[in-house]
């Protein structure tokens, strides 16, 4: 404290600098006496377990399966190396706490989020993540409720990415929309230990009147096309009908007139009025030689 007794006012800077410098002082001294009180502690409980080993032996071990690890605490501190398991380990029972961590994949169903896109249509969109620990020190000490810390990221990111798009954009590029957020997800949440492996969109709902809105889009469209097929197919069959016709020569006309007239269905009340071809033939010039004029 010898910092803060001169003579003179103290600015509010000053002393909060004295402050911290001497209370990391006072906490570095105590540490380091905890610091040896542990050690001291812990040599004693080892040497309280060799003498009496056999006694003791069904508390000290301890057991996790092959899809866990456990985080074990000694005295509020994290045990140096990694976290044991699988298999049989060993503790100190009345200075170690274990905690159990799962490292099997987990899948999650995000709520339904109500989103609105980039163009103004509200959405609403629901999603499956499917993510796993891969650090479980880090998992345990750094965020307090792992799981609900991952679901809410997951709705915020499920917000923020769709609101982004259009609703084209929505309906055709979902596997990319779904990698951004796997991208996104994975970076934010790589702090707790954790590694997102896939984001799936389940459902798109839309509101009913956009819905009848783009059905009735989509009829007009499938109007529109087939009457241009239609047309289309018209078009075709004149031009054969018409490439057919100029080939043939008038013999061959007249059988092909002959032939049509002999496949009409005797049952049917049908006229038939047979013209010379000579007064098609005529007729055709003329409207050859008022088109030449």
């Amino acid at each position: 404290m010898g910092g803060l007794n001169r003579i003179g006012p103290v600015s509010s800077e000053e002393f909060d600098a004295e402050s911290a410098k001497t209370l990391s002082k006072d906490g570095g001294r105590r540490g380091g006496l905890l610091d040896v009180f542990g050690a001291v502690l812990t040599l004693l409980s080892a040497a309280f377990i060799l003498f009496t080993f056999p006694l003791t032996a069904w508390m000290c071990a301890k057991v996790v399966q092959e899809y866990e690890r456990a985080v074990i605490f000694r005295l509020g501190r994290v045990v140096k190396g990694r976290a044991k398991g699988p298999g049989l380990f060993w503790i100190i029972p009345w200075l170690d706490v274990i905690q159990k961590v799962d490292l099997r994949t987990v899948s999650f169903d995000v709520q339904p989020q109500e989103v609105l896109t980039a163009d103004g249509v509200p959405l609403k969109v629901d999603a499956v993540v499917f993510y796993r620990v891969v650090d479980p020190c880090v998992w345990v000490t750094r965020v307090q409720n792992g799981y609900q810390a991952t679901q809410t990221l997951a709705q915020t990111t499920l917000r923020a990415a769709l609101g982004a798009h259009t609703l084209t954009d929505v309906l055709t590029q979902r596997r990319r929309i779904t990698q951004r957020m796997e991208e996104a997800l994975l970076a934010a949440s790589r702090r707790w230990g954790v590694q997102v492996e896939r984001v799936e969109l389940k459902d798109l709902t839309l509101p009913i009147s956009l819905q009848r809105c783009m059905a009735s889009e989509a009829e007009a469209a499938r109007k529109a096309r087939a009457k241009m097929i239609l047309a289309e197919g018209e078009v075709n069959a004149s031009r054969a009908l018409k490439e057919a016709a100029s080939g043939l020569s008038p013999i061959a006309f007249q059988l092909r007139y002959l032939q049509s007239l002999s496949s009409l269905d005797s049952s049917t009340s049908i006229v038939v009025f047979s013209l010379p071809t000579e007064l098609l033939d005529v007729f055709f010039s003329h409207q050859l030689i008022s088109a030449g004029r």
